[in-house]
């Protein structure tokens, strides 16, 4: 279910529907593999049969060989939570907080790029993301980041 909440003061907050219990499952599943390489596969397996997941771009990108592999998966991730926020009533401002969970993977898809892009020394990109943040959760960043 997807809540955009325009009442009361304030910017509206934008809060992302519930990805299928499965999905979630096989996301834990692939996180708990001791291997790198075995759950970078399994989390790129994840992505191509489900390229909307945004949790899994994003845990995808934090697995990434190298700075360009990371800046690109948290990109497409980020790309495609702009889009998945717009179907669910987002109109380009308005919150979308780290506090609800079902946020989080584009959240992290963002901040994934933030710290991809300050990496590779893409100045500009790693600004405008890090304003972006604080934009979307003013209380950014979350203690329980990891």
């Amino acid at each position: 279910m997807t809540n955009l909440d325009l009442g009361g003061s304030g910017p509206p907050e934008t809060i992302l529907p519930e990805v299928v219990e499965d999905l979630s499952s096989r996301l834990d599943d692939a996180l708990a593999l001791r291997d790198a390489d075995d759950r970078r596969a399994a989390i790129s397996g994840i992505v191509a049969d489900n390229p909307r997941y945004l949790e899994a771009w994003a845990r995808l990108g934090e697995l990434g060989r190298d700075p360009i592999e990371r800046y690109a998966a948290f990109r497409v991730g980020y790309h495609r939570g702009l889009d998945t926020l717009r179907q669910n009533g987002w109109r380009g401002s308005g919150y979308v907080r780290w506090q609800h969970r079902t946020n989080r993977g584009f959240l992290r898809a963002l901040h994934g790029l933030h710290v991809a892009a300050t990496e590779i020394g893409e100045d500009d990109e790693a600004e405008r993301t890090a304003i972006f943040l604080r934009q979307l959760d003013p209380s950014w960043p979350p203690s329980e980041l990891a």
